[in-house]
């Protein structure tokens, strides 16, 4: 159920992640050539789509505009939505 303590946890857990990879991408624009920081950056963003399409599966698209898919009935009717946890 959206909302619920799960829900939260692994919103939290998906959050982490996005904000690893914008600190990561900050560090790459100044230093393009650090490969371990580009290997660490793909593993994070390889990651954050195992979490998100776990996510999404289980509570429904994050992103609109189709960036994410949306299962019958349309899911944007379901609150709360990712930004109001």
């Amino acid at each position: 159920m959206r909302g619920d303590e799960a829900y939260c946890l692994e919103l939290l857990e998906l959050q982490k992640v996005d904000f690893a990879l914008v600190e990561l991408t900050l560090y790459l624009d100044t230093h393009p050539t650090d490969m371990q920081a580009v290997q660490q950056f793909n593993q994070l963003a390889q990651r954050r789509q195992q979490i998100a399409n776990e996510f999404e599966m289980r509570y429904g698209p994050l992103l609109q505009f189709g960036q994410s898919f949306s299962r019958f009935p349309w899911q944007w009717v379901d609150t709360p939505w990712p930004w109001q946890v």
